[in-house]
């Protein structure tokens, strides 16, 4: 059968499969499979493992020789067969299905193969095993994929994850879950399990950087362009990311956005600074924002923010920095 990585816990202790194939291009993922199976492996008895490397002057019999060999304590093994860039060839697709004709009890064979292409799914040999075994697939997450799979992590540490701390962890490490990892553990050390805000994460993420992100924005919607510019050239010096300076812009004129369009319609604010929990004491400055900044202007402010968005992931081309001292300018009242 094919599952999905969040399957195979449960799958596992239902008891072994004969054969598992882990495929696919998320490495961390990835890893976290492969460690899975050799962990219920171990619970199981099958104590001894041995690798089969195809790189370099692999012959493929060695698999049905490892197959069938004794173990010198007689002892149940895991076989892991690393195919490293995802091709068996004609020769390791016999010896593959020639191993599934008639799988050993003493043995678990776990396929490594990180490099295999979709198309290569189709395959005999791959189907063989579907029908026997196991296959999990772990491809990069799409955005609310990783967003719902932070979410989880941060839960498994005991945290109860605010209002966009989920969607800020998942921005910042889009294409990359250790990434993602690293900054939970590093979260674990800074903070007791519990309530996880936004506060508690931007302050950590701004690392030592003397002006932290909310001043950006507190000096934005007070209309203050000298500072809103000292306080952007502080964060680019510190090192601060320009993606975490691009999230908190386009999170507040979002914000913004709602609460132009709001009292346009001659709306109470009111509902809107609780959907986004605004405290009160930021309430009388985005009062003061949203009526010095007109629905139209908030609008091409939040295209450009979808520009600087390309051109830090290098789809567009531009320097971030110049384009957030832009954004950042334009919210604070100035007219580019």
């Amino acid at each position: 059968m094919a599952i999905r990585l969040n399957e195979l816990g449960s799958k596992l202790k239902a008891g072994l499969a004969p054969v598992y194939l882990l495929c696919g291009d998320e490495p961390y993922q990835f890893g976290e499979a492969a460690r899975l199976v050799r962990e219920a492996a171990r619970r199981a008895g099958f104590n001894e493992r041995e690798i089969l490397d195809t790189e370099g002057q692999f012959q493929w019999a060695a698999l049905a020789a490892a197959a069938d060999a004794l173990s010198l304590f007689s002892a149940r093994r895991l076989l892991e067969l690393r195919v490293a860039n995802g091709k068996v060839g004609k020769e390791g697709s016999e010896a593959i299905r020639a191993y599934c004709e008639r799988p050993s009890p003493d043995n678990v064979l776990l396929i490594l193969a990180p490099g295999m292409e979709r198309k290569e799914l189709q395959a005999v040999w791959v189907k063989r095993i579907e029908s026997l075994g196991v296959i999990v697939q772990v491809w990069p997450m799409k955005e609310r994929e990783l967003e719902s799979w932070v979410t989880q992590r941060l839960q498994a540490n005991s945290f109860q994850p605010g209002a966009g701390v989920a969607a800020l962890l998942a921005e910042r490490s889009e294409g990359n879950l250790l990434a993602a990892v690293q900054e939970i553990e590093k979260l674990r050390l800074l903070h007791e399990a519990g309530p996880l805000e936004l506060d508690d994460l931007l302050g950590n993420l701004a690392d030592s950087a003397r002006f932290d992100l909310f001043a950006l924005t507190d000096a934005a919607l007070n209309g203050d362009r000298a500072r809103v510019q000292r306080v952007l050239s502080v964060l680019k010096a510190e090192g601060t990311a320009d993606v975490l300076v691009l999230w908190v812009l386009a999170r507040e004129l979002r914000l913004l956005a709602e609460a132009a369009g709001a009292l346009a319609r001659r709306m109470s604010l009111e509902p809107i600074y609780t959907k986004h929990r605004v405290p009160r004491m930021r309430q009388e400055l985005i009062d003061r924002a949203v009526r010095r900044l007109s629905p139209k202007r908030l609008r091409e402010l939040l295209a450009q923010c979808a520009h600087v968005d390309r051109a830090i992931k290098g789809i567009d081309s531009g320097d971030s920095w110049q384009q957030l001292a832009v954004i950042a300018d334009g919210v604070s009242g100035g007219v580019v």
